[in-house]
């Protein structure tokens, strides 16, 4: 597998008082795979999405490299797209329009643009909905909006930091099964920030275990369940086995942040 993403010895340092710096990750070594769907979890703290940040290219390392196919990032780049927690929609523009966005910006032609909305509206599953504006849409569904925009837009990596982070429970695991099945489908490259073992576990091929103070990577752990990962696969011996292996790795620091 080819190297798409990698850090390189990287430290991350945020001054927040005067001679007083905070140190947010320290050494970081990691490479992403291209095509496969990796996920950085830890408690908070941890430094994922400082570290996702860099790999967007929003902030420099203080220390070490952050190179995408083996070229430093020295600024924003339209190869790794961005999904946050908020759904950053243009209220006054259809679904469809939102969609074509990112197309439009690259001057391709009215059709194409309509053409390339409309298959990603149909693979989040918002069939019917592409005339309506963000405002008539539940939140789930306005997170999928946001998803189609970012796919829509081709970047080689598509980072995400906690998208479904504020949606119930019930509609956030419905969207953990379809993004797992949406990265299969486009072959994206993918690094999602979690705090929830659970959407790791649907989701990855490998999850980064990162630990707090400054942020360090504890594990990289392979995530050969079954896929597709439903219901089934949730109740199983194997799932059981290595949600107990990440939280042994984990519970010690979460137990930490909430004291």
């Amino acid at each position: 597998m080819s190297v798409i993403l990698s850090a390189q010895h990287v430290s991350k340092s945020f001054s927040v008082r005067q001679n007083e710096d905070v140190m947010a990750l320290r050494d970081v070594n990691l490479d992403v795979y291209e095509h496969e769907f990796l996920c950085l979890l830890g408690a908070s703290g941890c430094g994922k999405s400082t570290l996702l940040n860099m790999f967007a290219g929003f902030t420099p390392p203080s220390q070490g490299d952050i190179l995408l196919r083996s070229s430093p990032i020295t600024g924003i780049d339209p190869r790794c797209g961005m999904v946050f927690q908020s759904y950053a929609l243009f209220p006054w523009q259809t679904v469809r329009k939102n969609v074509e966005f990112g197309p439009r910006m690259k001057g391709l032609p009215a059709n194409e643009c309509r053409s390339i909305a409309g298959r990603f509206i149909e693979m989040v599953g918002l069939r019917g909905f592409a005339d309506h504006y963000p405002a008539e849409l539940s939140g789930g569904m306005q997170q999928r909006v946001t998803l189609a925009r970012s796919l829509a837009a081709d970047p080689e990596v598509l980072l995400m930091d906690e998208p479904f982070a504020a949606l119930d429970a019930m509609t956030r695991h419905v969207l953990q099964e379809e993004l797992s099945r949406i990265q299969r489908e486009s072959l994206k490259t993918v690094v999602l920030v979690t705090h929830n073992i659970d959407e790791a576990l649907i989701t990855s091929d490998r999850i980064v275990v990162m630990s707090p103070h400054p942020g360090q990577i504890r594990a990289v752990i392979t995530n050969d369940l079954e896929r597709p990962r439903n219901i089934d696969v949730q109740l199983s011996a194997a799932w059981g086995e290595l949600k107990k292996e990440i939280w042994s790795l984990v519970a010690g620091d979460v137990s930490l942040h909430a004291s």
